[in-house]
């Protein structure tokens, strides 16, 4: 390779300058176009052509969704704790010897009740997955419990054809999601009791939470405790506050 001629001072300043000049530009350019979405008119809570955005990632990622496809698994070697993040709906202390989670059908009437132990006599799964978290950072940990569409055929015959969304709500109410439904029957969407072969505690969604590693942990819902199958979407705590309604990975 030919070496490249050293630079006089003067060259030096040229491209110093040129440099400092696109430089600027970019960063005025930027700083007129976040302004520019500043001004556009609110969709849901955020501007107009951030809501277009989440859409379309919505749009692009419940395309690509396949309900036999799987999301990568790793050793229980690579395992650990997960990191605590989050402590909405389960901040108060919670009886767990009277848990109950309860089970609402589309128009709202009750379908039935459940303590941990029904949970458990369902076949048990486990998996070594990570959770991504959208804040951007993720952890390998290993999930125990009953896959939710396991759960959802206890009640199959009792509910209609249509069922779209599945909403779950923490037993006060602060925190709720809606998922789409094929999300909920994805076979690595688990009702999980256990974190690394032990109970769930308090700060990880003790007794029951959702886990899967097709969703950011937002839709990762802790200590459940109302589960309501729906026609349409449902409300979601973050989706009503700007954030990606689909959330999906």
């Amino acid at each position: 390779m030919a070496e490249q001629p050293e630079l006089s001072q003067a060259d030096y300043r040229r491209r110093s300058r040129r440099s400092l000049l696109t430089g600027g530009a970019a960063a005025a350019a930027g700083l007129l176009g976040w302004r520019w979405v500043q001004t556009q008119p609110a969709d849901n809570r955020i501007p107009g052509v951030l809501r277009n955005g989440h859409e379309f990632n919505e749009n692009l990622w419940s395309a690509l969704f396949r309900e036999n496809h799987q999301a990568a698994s790793f050793p229980r070697s690579d395992a650990s704790i997960l990191r605590v993040n989050g402590r909405i709906g389960i901040r108060e202390e919670i009886d767990l010897a009277n848990w109950q989670l309860d089970v609402i059908g589309p128009e709202g009437n009750n379908l039935g009740q459940h303590t941990l132990a029904d949970i458990q006599a369902l076949p048990f799964h486990d998996m070594t997955i990570e959770h991504k978290c959208i804040e951007g950072w993720s952890q390998v940990t290993t999930w125990g419990g009953a896959r939710f569409s396991d759960f959802l055929g206890l009640y199959q015959d009792q509910l209609p054809d249509n069922i779209s969304h599945v909403q779950l709500d923490t037993p006060d109410g602060d925190y709720y999601v809606s998922v789409d439904i094929a999300t909920m029957r994805h076979n690595q969407t688990l009702l999980a009791y256990q974190m690394l072969d032990q109970p769930l505690d308090d700060a990880h969604g003790a007794p029951l939470r959702l886990a899967t590693p097709i969703k950011y942990g937002i839709k990762q819902i802790k200590r459940i405790g109302r589960i309501q199958f729906l026609q349409t979407r449902g409300a979601d705590y973050w989706g009503e506050r700007g954030y990606d309604w689909y959330a999906g990975l």
